[in-house]
């Protein structure tokens, strides 16, 4: 009998998981189905005061107008667990990839990165945060994490071959 490898696994992670990182995990979900591209993506926040709601309002419509419902996404804080069940851990920006190295175990099997490291001619550069704004900065954080789920794709595939 033949065992299946393990799929290869995402994680974003921004502050609340209620703007940006659930919209990244829309976007890559998005982009792997289009492509065949079998995973598991997740999202996360580093803070525990959203955890069980919805994405913002603003989040949700953004991502309908590209087709994608993620209203039944519940935000929930990283737990240490994430860092052995993930190949992938990615941060939405830099603040929070430096929490994530803080509360890794020592050697933890997910690789860490910031999201737009994935995105050429934008390493070290945070995804924007439009929680205080109006829906151009949503349509900005969707560009931005659109393009990187994309990019990751793509480097998912190559590292499956």
């Amino acid at each position: 009998m033949t065992v299946a490898p393990p799929l290869p696994s995402v994680l974003f992670v921004c502050l609340g998981n209620i703007c940006r990182s659930p919209l990244a995990e829309a976007a890559l979900r998005h982009h792997a189905e289009a492509t065949g591209l079998n995973l598991l993506v997740d999202s996360a926040g580093t803070g525990s005061w959203h955890i069980g709601n919805a994405p913002d309002p603003r989040s949700c419509a953004e991502a309908l107008r590209h087709g994608i419902d993620i209203a039944s996404y519940r935000a929930r804080q990283v737990e240490r667990d994430d860092f052995a069940r993930f190949d992938r851990i990615i941060a939405l920006d830099r603040k929070n990839l430096a929490d994530l190295r803080r509360i890794a175990p020592p050697s933890p099997h997910a690789g860490l990165s910031l999201l737009l490291d994935h995105v050429p001619g934008m390493t070290g550069q945070d995804v924007v945060d439009p929680y205080f704004g109006g829906p151009e900065g949503f349509e900005e954080t969707w560009r931005q994490v659109s393009e990187a789920a994309r990019n990751l794709v793509e480097a998912i595939r190559r590292d499956s071959l």
